[in-house]
Formats: C-alpha cells, structure tokens, sequence
C-alpha cells in the first residue's frame, strides 16, 4: 500500500533543486548566442509595448503600429551609435599622443615609486617591457576573435529588430499561454499579476532610460565645463556605465580622470572630476532614482554585485548590462507571488527590524522582592 503522507526528504530537495539549478545555468551558458538577443528583444519590447497600446488606440494598424514603433527605436539608436562612432573615430586619432603622455607619467612614477620603496627602476621597466610585449603578442592573437565576434554581433543586431516584432505581434497568444499554464482556477490572479508586473516593469524600465539621459547631460555638462577632451563619449559612456551598480559607477569616472591626466598640465582636474561625479551620484541617488526610476524596485547591495558578477561570467559585457533589469523582473515576480514572496523579500533592501516587540504581549518588570522576615 502507497503512503499517501510519503514526502521528500529535505536533502533529497535540496539535491533536485541543486541539480536543476546546475542544468538551468549550464543552458543559459551554453544558449548565450540564442538567449541574449531573446532577452534584449523582450526587454525592448516590454518599453516599447505602450506605443504600441497608443497608437493602436488611435487607429493604426496593429502590425503598422509595431513597426512604426520599432523603426523610431531604430532611429533614435542609429543615431547614438552614429554618435558613438564618430566620438570613438576622434578619440582613437589621437590614442598615440595619450598613450605617449601616459608612458611619460608612468616613467616618472616609477622613478619616484623605486626611490620611495628603494627598488632598481631597471627592474620595474623590464618588467613592464615584458608585461607590454605580451599584451601585443595577445592582442595580435585576438584579433580574428575579434572579428569573428563582431560580425555576430552584426548579425545579432538585425535579428532583435525581428524578434521584437514578433513578441509584439504574438503578446496575446503570449499571455493566454501564461494563463492557461497555471490553469483555468487560477486565471483571473494569474491575469492581475501579469498586469501589475508589466505596468511596474515598464515603469522600471522606462525610468532607467530617463535616468541614463538626465546622467549623460549633467556628465557631459560637467566635462564640457572643465574644458576635457571627448565629453560627448565619455558622458554617454558614464550613463551606459551607470546601470551597471558600483562598478559600472567606479569605471565611468575613471575613464575621464585618466584622460584629463593625459591632456592635462595640471591634476587638479583629476580632483576636479572626482568632486563633480560624486555630486552628480547624489543627485542620482537622491533625487533621479526615487522620483524618475519605480521606488518600488529596490536590490540589496549584495545580490547587485553578485548578478552583476554572475551576468559577465555567463554573457560577458551584455550579461552586466541585462542582470539588474532581469534580476528587478525577478525580483518583482517574486512580490506578487504568495509562495515566492520570501525570495523577493531576500532580494530587496527592506530592513526588517532586528527586535519586534509583540503589543499584545505585557511583559511586567522584574523587581526584586524583600522577604519581610528579615529586618
């Protein structure tokens, strides 16, 4: 006779969930070359679903409407990259002449560095001369790796353009899916979540996109002003960065901190840079992401760092750019999720208070009583 009580094991979920876990990133891994593009299209086509919804309601086609839609996407990116590409031609230009400058610096550094610590500068520059050699040698070698991927890279980028179409196209056979999946019972809960995750997501989303606009004027603004080289470039490129969380911050001011060292006569811009960037993540931090960016979409520093992490080993540089916005889907999946609800609470950055006193629980202060007997 069958125990109808007969449960699993705690360690014996532990192992499925471990093993699942284990093939689940073993094919995102592997799919990389399917799955990137999949993911960038979904995440552009979650922006770009509201203008599909209005023009739609103003009497377009649907098809039309979608491809009104992805052409003015295709527009406005053509001409950042077209901007890109021309910042990137000037400043590749005149790449000899910074890495001329930063060799003189580095020269003088070791100088003053073998004094302070009393080491040969001989040894340093061989060092360096070996370390330089093989970086060539390297770089030569990863040069038709290079083209090979960015041809894919070309390829990929006229495939999103088709799978965005076709997400928006097929949305409803899409969503029905989703319903049907989770059964007949459960359909009009299942109907309210998918409605209250994709309103906050393209909140979430399209806020990131007003962010990264607002940070790239005031960079540019600020590098302008400071009168450094290449402000257009680097200003889009702190902006891009700065969806990146900590690190992608720390790398877009490094950027014009080392080529203001480079063009530069004096470091005092260095400083100068510094000062304005930090202002300019207050600001971010303060005022552009609670009022612009959804307040409700909140990560903990922790799981930042480590999606960030685990996105570049799993995709590379695509994969650090895609973490946060698909680990605040996640994230926003697991809130309206009764079973799920814990895992979005270990997600967000909701402190619970350490000691929680129960009102209803009167607890009396201890007082020490006298034994009248004794006098």
């Amino acid at each position: 006779m069958i125990d109808k009580d007969f449960k699993i094991p705690f360690y014996a979920r532990t192992t499925i969930f471990m093993v699942g876990l284990f093939a689940f990133i073993t094919i995102l891994y592997i799919g990389r070359s399917i799955i990137v593009p999949l993911v960038f299209a979904l995440i552009i086509a979650i922006v770009l679903q509201p203008v599909v919804k209005y023009l739609v309601r103003h009497h377009f086609n649907r098809v039309v409407a979608i491809v009104i839609s992805i052409s003015i996407t295709i527009i406005l990116m053509g001409a950042l990259g077209t901007l890109l590409y021309t910042q990137a031609s000037r400043f590749s230009d005149t790449w000899p002449v910074l890495v001329d400058r930063f060799t003189l610096l580095f020269n003088q550094t070791i100088t003053w560095l073998s004094g302070f610590l009393d080491i040969n500068p001989k040894k340093i520059h061989e060092w360096f001369t070996h370390a330089k050699g093989e970086f060539i040698n390297t770089s030569s070698a990863a040069i038709g790796q290079t083209i090979v991927v960015v041809g894919v890279g070309v390829m990929i980028a006229f495939l999103i353009p088709v799978y965005i179409f076709l997400i928006l196209f097929y949305e409803p056979l899409l969503l029905e899916f989703i319903r049907n999946l989770f059964g007949e019972h459960n359909r009009s809960r299942v109907s309210e979540v998918i409605k209250q995750t994709k309103t906050v997501i393209q909140h979430y989303l399209i806020g990131l996109i007003i962010e990264a606009v607002i940070v790239a004027i005031l960079e540019i603004a600020a590098l302008l002003f400071l009168g450094i080289d290449y402000a257009i470039l680097l200003g889009v490129l702190g902006a891009l960065l700065n969806v990146i969380p900590y690190i992608g911050g720390l790398v877009a001011v490094a950027l014009p901190m080392m080529v203001a060292l480079a063009t530069k006569d004096t470091a005092w811009y260095v400083i100068y840079i510094w000062a304005i960037y930090y202002a300019i993540q207050i600001i971010d931090n303060n005022y552009i992401v609670p009022k612009i960016v959804a307040s409700k979409v909140k990560i903990n520093a922790l799981f930042s760092i480590i999606v960030v992490f685990a996105g570049n080993a799993l995709w590379g540089i695509p994969g650090m750019f895609l973490s946060i916005p698909l680990l605040a889907i996640v994230k926003l999946i697991f809130d309206h999720i009764d079973q799920l609800k814990p895992w979005g609470l270990l997600l967000g950055d909701t402190m619970p208070s350490i000691l929680k006193i129960n009102p209803a629980l009167k607890i009396k202060p201890f007082r020490l009583k006298r034994d009248k007997t004794v006098s």
